[in-house]
C-alpha cells in the first residue's frame, strides 16, 4: 500500500511538473493566434473578394493578413451601421446628425472608426492610409486605403462606406474618383493624428460636410 501511495505520488508531481512546463508555450500559442471575426453571412463573399484584392496588390502581402484585414472591414462597418443607426440616404443622415438626431456618421466618422479597428491589427505587410477628395470643403469625402507596405497611395484599395449608407465599398483608389478633377489623396498627417487620438474616442477636429455648412475644418493637419 505505502508503494502504492508513493508511485501515485510521484506521478503526481511528474504531472504538476510538466503541465506547469508547458503552460507558458500554449499561452504563447494563444498570444500569437491572429483575431477571429464574426460576419453576416450576407458578407462572407465580399470578405473573400476584398481579401483577393489586397492580396493581388503585391507577391509580399501575406494573404491570410489580406484575409484578417478583410473580414475586420466587413465586421466592423456591421457593428458601426448597427450603432450610427443608418436610416434615408447619407445625406439625410447628416441631416439627422446636425440637429442632433443621430450622434454619429459624418463620412469621416466612418473613416476614423475603421482606421483605428483596422491599426489595432499590426498589420505588417500591409499599409493603411488616410484618403480625401475635394479637402476642405462641404463636398469632401474621407475612406481609408490600403497598399501593400512600401507601395504608393495610388496603387492602393479604398473602403469606403459613407456613400453606401454603412455599406462598405471598395476597389481600386484611382477608378474612385467621382470625375477627373476629382481625384482622392494621401493625408498621411491626419491619419498619424487620429491614431495618436483614438485612446481618447475623440479626433478634435471638424469637418465641412453635406448639410453642415456652418462647420469649417479649423486646424486640419496636413502634409
Amino acid at each position: 500500500m505505502k508503494s502504492q501511495i508513493r508511485s501515485l505520488t510521484y506521478f503526481s508531481v511528474v504531472f504538476v511538473i510538466l503541465r506547469a512546463w508547458t503552460r507558458p508555450a500554449l499561452g504563447d500559442e494563444e498570444q500569437q493566434r491572429p483575431f477571429a471575426f464574426q460576419l453576416p453571412k450576407s458578407d462572407s463573399a465580399r470578405a473573400e473578394a476584398l481579401a483577393d484584392q489586397l492580396a493581388a496588390l503585391s507577391p509580399r502581402v501575406n494573404r491570410e493578413e489580406a484575409k484578417l484585414l478583410a473580414q475586420c472591414a466587413y465586421a466592423t462597418v456591421s457593428k458601426l451601421r448597427r450603432q450610427y443607426r443608418m436610416f434615408g440616404t447619407p445625406i439625410f443622415n447628416n441631416f439627422l446628425i446636425y440637429h442632433g438626431i443621430r450622434k454619429r456618421g459624418y463620412c469621416y466618422q466612418w473613416s476614423e472608426d475603421l482606421l483605428i479597428a483596422l491599426d489595432a491589427l499590426r498589420l505588417t505587410s500591409l499599409e493603411l492610409h488616410w484618403g480625401e477628395a475635394n479637402p476642405g470643403t462641404w463636398r469632401e469625402n474621407n475612406c481609408i486605403v490600403v497598399t501593400a507596405k512600401g507601395q504608393p497611395f495610388q496603387r492602393g484599395i479604398m473602403l469606403e462606406c459613407w456613400r453606401h449608407l454603412g455599406h462598405l465599398y471598395f476597389g481600386p483608389v484611382v477608378a474612385a474618383a467621382v470625375t477627373d478633377s476629382d481625384p482622392y489623396v494621401e493625408n498621411s498627417a491626419y491619419a498619424r493624428f487620429i491614431l495618436g487620438k483614438s485612446s481618447r474616442n475623440a479626433s478634435g477636429v471638424s469637418h465641412p460636410v453635406a448639410f453642415e455648412t456652418g462647420v469649417l475644418a479649423k486646424g486640419k493637419p496636413h502634409d
